[in-house]
C-alpha cells in the first residue's frame, strides 16, 4: 500500500513509511525533526504537533503524545506477527555489476514444451528451430559479403595511392616508414592477404630487400584490425554493449602494437625473423603445388556487384604503370593486345647484327564482363564511394539483424547453455588447455573465411551481447592472426615463378613466426595477458563515457599517425627520428608515473601522485567533450531555428491567407483580443466561421491558479 505524505512545514525532516501501512499525514510544525509512520501510527517528539488522516481514522484525529523515545539511528519495529524488527535508517546499496561479466542465468518466459498445443509446436519448430537459424545464417552471409565489399571500395577509393606509397622504395629504407607504409595500405585495402601479395611482388622485383619487407608485413598486421573496430561502432546505441563491442575489437589492436613494440627493435638488432626464415627456406626442398585455385565463399555475389584487377596495384607498386593510367575495375573479360614488330640493330665486338621484336601497340577490348559496375564509366573513386555507402548500409543492416536475432533465440535454457558452451573450460588440471584450443579453433575458422578480419568482425557483436567474455575473444583473436598467416602461405607455395616462389614462401614465413612468436610471450604467462586485455578495457571504458572517442581513436592510430611519419619521412629521417623520441619520452614519462602512483606513491613527490598538477585538457577528456558537445548543441540551435524559421513562414502564409477573406477590421478586432487564428478544413466552408478560438485564461487569485 501506498503511503501519501504532504509537507506543509519547511524543516528539511526525514520521512518513512513502514510496513506498509497507508496514510495521509500533515506536518503543521517547523522543527527539524525527524518522523517514521510506524504501523499506521504516527510517532512525534513532545512538542510535535501532528494531525494524521487514513490509517487513524476516518476523519481527522488529534494523535496524543507518544512517550516512546526514538533514537535517532536505529528504531523498533513491529510487524504484523508482533516479532521485533530493527531498521537502522540506512538503505542497502545495490550491488554492482561488473559490466565484463556475462549475463547473468536467464529463466525463459517461454511455456514448455509439454504446455503447448499442437499449433503451438508446430509454430516452435517452424520459426524458432527453422526460420531464425536460416535467418541468422543469411544475415551472415552478407555480413561477410559486406565486408568484402568495403574492403573493396577501399580499395578502389586508396588503392592508386596505397601503390604509390609502396611505390618509392627510398621511403621504405626507413623500417618505421615501412610500417607505417604497410599499416596503411592494409587499412586502404582493408586485407593483409593483398598487402603481402604486394610485398612479395615488390621482393621479386628486387625494388626492396626481404630485410626492409619484414617491417611492412608488422604493420599489414596492424591494418588488418581496422575492420572489426568499425563493426563495433554499429553497437553504440548502449554505452555498456558499446564498452564491450569496442573492447573485444581493440584486444586486437592492443595485442598487435605490443608485439611490434616488443619484435621490431629485436628484429632490428638481431634479425631474428630474417636468419630464422632464411634457414629454413636454404635449408628445405620446397616446391610449388600450382597456381592458387582458391575460392571465397563470397565470391558468387561479390563478382557479381564489382570485380578489382590486382595485377594494376602491383603494376603501380612496381612502377610499370602510373596512379590512375589503368583503372583498377576489370571491365573487360575478354581483350587482345595488338604489338607491331620493329628492328632492332645492335653491335657486339665489332659485329653488327639485326633483329625483329615485338613491340606493344594497343589494345583491343573485346567483350565486357557481366557485374554491376562493368557497365558504368564513372571514375574508380566514385565507384568506391558508392560501394562504400552500400557496403556500410549492408554492414548495419545485417549487424541488427544477427543482434536481433539472436537475442530473440539466445533466452532462457537457450542463452545459458550457449554461454556456458562458449565460455566452458576443460575440467580439472586440463583447464589450461582451453585457451590453446580456442586459439586453435580461432585459426581454423580464419583458414575457412581466410580473413581474419572477417572471424573477428562476427565475433565482436557476441562480446557485445556478453554472450563471449573478453577473456575468451583473446585467444579466439590470436587464432585469427595464426589463421591468417596461413592464407598467405598458401598463397605462396601456390606461386609458379620460383624466384617468386622462395622470396614469397619467407615473406609469408617472417608474418607466421612474427604471429608465434608474439603468442608465445603475451599468452602462455597469466601476467603478460594483462596488458592487451587491460588496454582493451581501458579503451571500452573511456568508449563508453565518450562515444565519439572511438572515432577519434579510427583516425588517429590508423590514418592520422602512418600519414604523419609519412609526411615526415619525405622531409627526412631526422625529423621521423625526433618525432620518435618525443613520443617515447612522453610514453616512458607516463607509463612510469603511472606504475609508482599505483604501487609505490611514497617515491614520489606529494604534487606528483595524483595527475592534478597537469592542466585539465592534458590529463583529462572532459574539456574536448565539452567542447563537442557545444558544437553540437550549437548544430542542433540551428535546426531548432531553421524549424522556428519556417513555422513563422507558414504563420505569415496563414496571416495572408486569412486577410484574403476577412476585412481588416475583424482581423483588427480578433488580434486587438489576442485570440489565434486557425484555419480550416474546406468542408467547414460556409456553415462555420472560417477561425476558431482557443484561448487559456489563466487568472491568480490569493496565489491559487485556476
Amino acid at each position: 500500500m501506498e503511503g501519501h505524505y504532504k509537507h506543509i512545514g519547511d524543516d528539511g525532516g526525514n520521512y518513512k513509511h513502514l510496513n506498509g501501512v497507508s496514510a495521509l499525514c500533515k506536518h503543521l510544525v517547523d522543527d527539524g525533526k525527524d518522523y517514521k509512520h510506524l504501523n499506521g501510527v504516527s510517532s512525534s517528539s513532545k512538542s510535535d504537533e501532528v494531525v494524521c488522516n487514513g490509517a487513524c481514522g476516518a476523519g481527522e484525529t488529534e494523535i496524543p503524545d507518544v512517550p516512546t523515545e526514538l533514537e535517532s539511528n536505529t528504531v523498533i519495529l513491529e510487524d504484523g506477527n508482533g516479532e521485533q524488527i530493527e531498521d537502522d535508517g540506512t538503505e542497502k546499496e545495490e550491488e554492482e555489476v561488473d559490466p565484463w561479466s556475462l549475463l547473468p542465468d536467464l529463466q525463459s518466459n517461454q511455456p514448455k514444451w509439454s504446455e503447448l498445443t499442437t499449433c503451438g509446436k508446430v509454430k516452435r519448430i517452424l520459426i524458432g528451430w527453422i526460420l531464425k537459424p536460416f535467418l541468422i545464417f543469411v544475415f551472415v552471409y552478407f555480413f561477410i559479403v559486406s565486408l568484402a565489399l568495403m574492403g573493396d571500395a577501399f580499395t578502389l577509393i586508396g588503392g592508386s595511392a596505397a601503390g604509390a606509397a609502396l611505390s618509392d622504395a627510398t621511403l621504405l629504407e626507413n623500417p618505421i616508414t615501412g610500417l607505417m607504409v604497410g599499416m596503411l595500405v592494409t587499412v586502404l585495402l582493408q586485407s593483409s592477404s593483398a598487402t603481402t601479395s604486394i610485398i612479395v611482388a615488390m621482393v621479386a622485383a628486387n625494388m626492396i630487400e626481404v630485410e626492409e619487407a619484414i617491417p611492412m608485413v608488422m604493420g599489414a598486421n596492424l591494418g588488418t584490425s581496422v575492420t572489426n573496430t568499425i563493426v563495433a561502432g554499429g553497437q553504440a546505441g548502449d554505452r555498456d554493449t558499446f564498452r564491450l563491442s569496442f573492447a573485444g575489437a581493440t584486444v586486437h589492436d592492443c595485442f598487435n602494437w605490443l608485439a611490434v613494440l616488443v619484435l621490431l627493435p629485436l628484429e632490428l638488432a638481431t634479425g631474428y625473423l630474417y636468419n630464422l626464415t632464411s634457414a629454413i627456406v636454404e635449408g628445405s626442398n620446397l616446391e610449388s603445388f600450382g597456381s592458387d585455385d582458391r575460392v571465397k565463399i563470397t565470391d558468387p555475389v561479390v563478382n557479381k556487384i564489382i570485380q578489382i584487377d590486382m595485377e594494376v596495384l602491383e603494376g603501380i607498386a612496381l612502377g610499370l604503370l602510373e596512379p590512375g593510367e589503368k583503372s583498377l575495375v576489370d571491365r573487360w573479360c575478354e581483350c587482345e593486345d595488338v604489338y607491331y614488330n620493329t628492328t632492332v640493330f645492335a653491335s657486339v665486338n665489332g659485329t653488327n647484327y639485326t633483329g625483329v621484336v615485338e613491340v606493344y601497340n594497343y589494345t583491343i577490348y573485346i567483350e565486357r564482363c557481366d557485374f554491376l559496375f562493368a557497365h558504368c564509366d564513372l571514375a574508380d573513386q566514385i565507384i568506391g564511394v558508392i560501394l562504400l555507402v552500400m557496403s556500410l548500409i549492408l554492414l548495419m543492416g545485417c549487424l541488427l539483424g544477427i543482434v536481433k536475432v539472436l537475442g530473440s533465440m539466445l533466452r532462457g535454457s537457450a542463452a545459458n547453455a550457449t554461454k556456458r558452451l562458449l565460455n566452458a573450460n576443460f575440467p580439472g588440471y586440463l583447464s589450461w588447455l582451453t585457451g590453446y584450443v580456442a586459439i586453435l579453433l580461432g585459426a581454423f575458422f580464419t583458414m575457412l573465411l581466410q580473413s581474419s578480419s572477417v572471424f573477428t568482425s562476427m565475433l565482436t557483436p557476441l562480446v557485445g551481447m556478453r554472450v563471449i567474455t573478453l577473456a575468451r575473444m583473446y585467444p579466439l583473436t590470436l587464432g585469427a592472426n595464426l589463421g591468417t598467416t596461413f592464407t598467405s602461405l598458401l598463397a605462396a607455395f601456390a606461386s609458379s615463378d620460383s624466384q617468386d616462389f622462395e622470396e614469397g614462401v619467407q615473406i609469408a614465413l617472417c608474418h607466421l613466426f612474427f604471429n608465434l612468436t608474439a603468442i608465445v610471450i603475451f599468452y602462455p604467462i597469466p601476467f603478460m595477458r594483462r596488458p592487451p586485455i587491460g588496454g582493451a578495457k581501458f579503451l571500452g571504458n573511456t568508449t563508453a563515457v565518450y562515444r565519439w572517442f572511438s572515432l577519434a581513436y579510427l583516425l588517429i592510430v590508423f590514418l592520422a599517425l602512418p600519414i604523419t611519419v609519412l609526411l615526415l619521412s619525405i622531409a627526412g629521417d631526422i625529423y621521423v627520428g625526433i618525432f620518435l623520441i618525443i613520443v617515447g619520452t612522453i610514453a616512458f614519462v607516463v607509463i612510469t608515473i603511472k606504475i609508482l602512483q599505483a604501487k609505490c606513491p611514497c617515491c614520489l613527490p606529494k604534487f606528483m601522485r595524483t595527475w592534478d598538477f597537469l592542466p585539465k585538457f592534458m590529463r583529462s577528456l572532459e574539456p574536448y567533450d565539452s567542447v563537442i558537445k557545444k558544437c553540437m548543441v550549437g548544430c542542433g540551435k540551428c535546426k531548432a531555428k531553421c524549424r522556428c524559421k519556417n513555422s513563422s513562414e507558414d504563420k505569415e502564409e496563414v496571416t495572408s491567407d486569412v486577410k484574403s477573406v476577412f476585412s481588416e477590421k475583424d482581423v483588427e478586432m480578433v488580434v486587438k483580443n489576442g485570440y489565434e487564428m486557425q484555419t480550416l478544413g474546406d468542408n467547414d466552408g460556409l456553415d462555420n466561421p472560417m477561425f476558431t478560438v482557443e484561448s487559456e485564461i489563466e487568472s491568480t487569485n490569493n496565489g491559487i491558479t485556476t
